[in-house]
């Protein structure tokens, strides 16, 4: 079993996971072995990931934004951006939603509600029914 981790560890591994690190990488830069190294990465990865309704800044061609996460996807969420909160520059060439890949968040923040939150659905996963079911 993994020792506690460190908080220089620990930032070490967020860094790097966010940069999108090979986890045998992460272990090497962590000066622990492999297997002690994967145990290290999912407690911080566990720690790390994003929640629905999580309102976070991250960045998009090096400016930097703020949203709150829509949906989840595999490794990126939907994210509704806060232009009050954002480069204005970039008004134009994004739209009202984006995809967000998790090693772009910079910092989850804490915002009172915004005027983009007015109607927002938050789509924790869309339900699957079977097709026999539907037949019936």
């Amino acid at each position: 079993m993994a020792a506690k981790l460190s908080k220089d560890q620990r930032a070490l591994i967020e860094k790097e996971l966010r940069r999108g690190t090979s986890k045998s990488r992460i272990a090497t830069l962590l000066n622990v072995d492999y297997d002690e190294g994967l145990e290290m990465i999912e407690k911080v990865k566990a720690s790390i990931r994003p929640d629905i309704g999580d309102k976070i800044t991250f960045t998009f061609r090096a400016m930097d934004m703020t949203g709150i996460i829509v949906k989840l996807l595999t490794n990126s969420a939907v994210v509704e951006i806060y232009w009050d909160k954002s480069d204005k520059t970039l008004h134009d060439i994004i739209e009202e939603r984006t995809i967000v890949n998790f090693k772009d968040i910079i910092d989850f923040v804490t915002l009172p509600p915004q005027d983009e939150d007015e109607g927002l659905i938050l789509d924790s996963q869309p339900i699957v029914s079977d097709i026999d079911e539907a037949q019936e």
